[in-house]
């Protein structure tokens, strides 16, 4: 593939424009002609309301569909993830923008009662979306479903530090833990409480229709549609709902997508393709904001000859990762330099950084006794990563690795890497959407669960042993200075062994219409978030 050159960017973001306004006319004169989102199913437009918000609908591009379902306890997609932070509450919850703790159905942030205990007080007068009232039963009940083993909860690796969970009284809960964990306050937010009884009711709809204590309720879910949401009025917390109702248009076309913003249907899109964010300057605010989200290279460590890590880092140096930035990305993406992007807290430069050096490539895959290799790239076809996938194979093909490109949707790629039926994959990943601290973005990939044992298949390996005596080792240690050491050193092995391992970090584009949305900020991760936003 050849580089283009501005010029040619200049053009095809012209022409994706031109289209998109074209698209954008004929969807304002159909939206006129229904009498605007006023008569959508979510609601009316007009009047206002007591609590501070007005009865206004605000409406929202999606880039993703339905693909899993809403219950908190498993639920991975993008998009319900993102839905429900509007669903459900944590004890404690993380500003979506800022990434900050605060108390959502807690009182207060937990009071530690000794090194192992700890204690959280419930909001009076919390309620859940059937009126149903919040209680110390259900938050034990959320706990312990997720602890359970045969649940297979996707969040049980982020908490095993926790022992019993217990209720005191009707409003306060106890938390024993199994031993001192000094992110206990903050890493509790990745647990929402769900009602009990509607749960053990009918846990397969609650999936589908989530009733949570959330400041909107989902009225609506269509997988490939809409998400439309309700203000719930009894809601008494800390980011009360600004608007009667709420639809999400589920619009995986980015061309689609940008022209819904255009045309005034939707007054926010996530996921601006990177060809589009300059031509909307000046017809809606784009801001591109820095991410943990990346596009990693995993590699099937069963699979010769990527159980050496001189193949698995010959290919990495191998990348013109500059190229793929400026020519795919359009400035929207920062070359790896560690595990963590440049801009997270605890940020940390790999002791092994991968320039383009396609010499050393050559000489890595020789001495590995690989010259030659042939490759198959396991590629899901996500936008951004569409653009990237002919770029790799350009870089591997000019270090002599025949190279060939498998691009499907996700869920049917990993259906392949579960089986094992792969050599390398390209694929974007964001465990931030659950927490901000690296013990939790580490244990994400490289902690004990599905990544190491059905998908990159490292568990047992001595350097996989490593990494979790040192993630363990990090989680029991107090002082921040030698806890941050150890995070560093496990930073420094992920990055060497690069059995999975980050080739950009993403800066995620975001548009919206600041005359019709007040309060609204970009996420760094995927997903919109319109808590304590209003409809103008």
């Amino acid at each position: 593939m050849l580089e283009r050159t501005s010029k040619e960017v200049d053009r095809r973001g012209f022409l994706r424009l031109v289209g998109a306004l074209t698209t954008a006319t004929a969807i304002a004169g159909s939206v006129a002609a229904c009498g605007g989102p006023s008569s959508t199913a979510a609601g009316s437009t007009s009047g206002g309301d007591a609590k501070g918000g007005s009865n206004g609908t605000i409406e929202a591009g999606i880039s993703y569909a339905l693909s899993t379902g809403f219950d908190p306890m498993t639920s991975s997609g993008a998009t319900p993830v993102a839905a429900n932070l509007h669903v459900f509450e944590g004890l404690v919850d993380l500003d979506p923008a800022t990434r900050e703790p605060y108390a959502a159905l807690a009182t207060a942030m937990p009071q530690q009662v000794d090194d192992t205990t700890w204690r959280a007080q419930l909001r009076s007068g919390a309620t859940f979306h059937d009126g149903s009232p919040v209680t110390a039963e259900d938050v034990v009940f959320s706990f312990s479903r997720i602890l359970d083993p045969a649940n297979s909860s996707l969040i049980v690796q982020f908490l095993p530090f926790l022992d019993t969970v217990t209720a005191v009284d009707a409003s306060t809960v106890e938390f024993k833990l199994k031993y001192a964990f000094p992110l206990f306050a903050t890493r509790i937010s990745v647990v929402k409480i769900v009602p009990k009884k509607v749960v053990e009711a009918d846990q397969k709809a609650f999936d589908a229709k989530p009733t949570g204590s959330g400041p909107y309720k989902v009225v609506e879910a269509t997988r490939q549609d809409k998400i439309a949401f309700q203000r719930h009025d009894a809601y008494n917390g800390p980011r009360p709902a600004k608007a009667a109702t709420m639809v999400w248009r589920l619009t995986s076309d980015p061309t689609a997508r940008v022209s819904s913003l255009v045309s005034g249907r939707v007054q926010a899109i996530e996921d601006v393709p990177y060809v589009d964010v300059a031509g909307l300057k000046g017809k809606a605010v784009t801001e591109s904001v820095e991410s943990f989200g990346n596009l990693f290279l995993m590699f099937n460590f069963a699979r010769k000859p990527f159980d050496d890590k001189r193949v698995r880092q010959a290919l990495h140096y191998a990348l013109d990762v500059d190229k793929i930035v400026t020519t795919a990305m359009y400035g929207n993406g920062t070359a790896s330099t560690s595990y963590l992007q440049p801009s997270h807290p605890d940020y940390h430069k790999a002791a092994t950084v991968y320039g383009h050096d396609p010499e050393k490539a050559k000489a890595l895959l020789a001495e590995a006794g690989a010259s030659g290799l042939s490759v198959t790239l396991l590629t899901t076809n996500t936008g951004w990563v569409n653009d990237i996938a002919p770029l790799i194979k350009e870089s591997w093909d000019a270090v002599g690795v025949k190279t060939t490109l498998d691009i499907g949707d996700s869920s049917g790629q990993y259906k392949k890497v579960d089986a094992g039926d792969f050599g390398v994959m390209a694929a974007p990943g964001d465990p931030s959407v659950f927490g901000n601290d690296v013990d939790l973005l580490l244990r994400w990939f490289y902690g004990e669960g599905v990544w190491t044992t059905k998908r990159f298949r490292w568990a047992g390996s001595p350097e996989d042993q490593q990494v979790r005596g040192l993630l363990d080792q990090a989680a029991r240690t107090g002082d921040a200075a030698a806890r941050s050491a150890l995070w560093n050193q496990v930073i420094d092995l992920v990055a060497e062994q690069a059995v999975l391992y980050p080739v950009v970090h993403r800066k995620l584009p975001t548009a919206w219409s600041d005359k019709k949305l007040a309060g609204f900020k970009p996420l760094p991760t995927t997903g919109l978030s319109f808590l304590g936003v209003s409809a103008a």
